[in-house]
């Protein structure tokens, strides 16, 4: 670089080092954090339980003996803190926000635990929203994690795009539902990592099937899962199949997310844990 360079490369012609180094948008996390990985769980698009798998990936790796948190990066659709049963608000110090433990020691951050009313509806533009989930990163103290889990709002816009420029995610887990249509928005969701060069673990496909209560036959409500077909063509490892489970949604319904045994998410649990 030269000594009169006046930091303005798009008028300068010179190839010095600083003109040709990368440009990072990685945001520095508070300085009494410590995440040792990140992973984000996304979804082309809403309604498939994105939030579902989070709760049930945090609450699974929380207890395999790992420090855990959730940071929900859904703002105007949060459900991470109902399932959890937590109904306190957030607090802070001079070092930063606090996030909430849960019973089991999951740390969550979440809009609803900043807002008066948690069924106050949040009506930000996209920049304001996607500000609030950066901030939810480098304003927050993170301590000791050894497994960040982001839940991610579905899409491809403003939100996502912040979080895959300012966060170090480490891979993302995409999930899904039978339905044929979906196999085309997951393609989307793959495109846009692999454009972000963020790697993916695999696909979770939720709503899977129901089990007969009589009989215990699968029963598939959306006809034919396009899941093994979808994962083929996107080369995707299938990570787990959740069912619809009266006792999963009982679970949710009352804050208890913690206390409900699967083996559903195993190999996805397992992927996470290898990395």
């Amino acid at each position: 670089m030269s000594g009169e360079c006046s930091n303005d490369c798009s008028s300068c012609s010179s190839a010095c080092d600083g003109k040709n180094a990368p440009n990072s948008f990685l945001a520095e996390p508070n300085p009494k954090s410590s995440i040792k990985k990140i992973i984000g769980i996304v979804s082309g698009k809403g309604g498939v339980g994105k939030s579902l798998v989070t709760e049930l990936l945090a609450s699974g790796y929380q207890k395999r003996g790992h420090k855990t948190a959730i940071l929900d990066a859904d703002i105007t659709g949060p459900s991470i803190p109902k399932a959890f049963g937590i109904d306190k608000k957030t607090s802070g110090n001079a070092d930063g926000i606090l996030p909430v433990t849960t019973k089991t020691g999951i740390d969550i951050m979440s809009i609803n635990l900043l807002l008066d009313n948690a069924n106050d509806p949040v009506i930000w533009r996209g920049p304001i929203i996607a500000g609030a989930v950066k901030q939810f990163y480098t304003d927050v103290i993170w301590s000791d994690i050894d497994t960040m889990f982001v839940d991610m709002p579905p899409g491809t816009g403003d939100v996502p795009l912040t979080v895959f420029q300012s966060l170090p995610i480490n891979a993302i887990i995409i999930v899904t539902s039978p339905q044929e249509v979906v196999s085309m928005i997951v393609e989307k969701a793959v495109g846009m990592a692999k454009m972000m060069n963020i790697p993916i673990l695999g696909i979770i496909e939720n709503m899977s099937y129901v089990l007969c209560p009589d009989c215990g036959r699968r029963i598939n409500l959306f006809g034919e899962s396009h899941l093994y077909d979808t994962a083929l063509k996107c080369g995707l490892s299938v990570l787990g199949n959740i069912p619809v489970d009266t006792g999963l949604a009982r679970a949710v319904d009352t804050g208890c997310i913690e206390d409900f045994e699967q083996d559903w998410l195993r190999p996805a649990l397992d992927m996470i844990e290898a990395i």
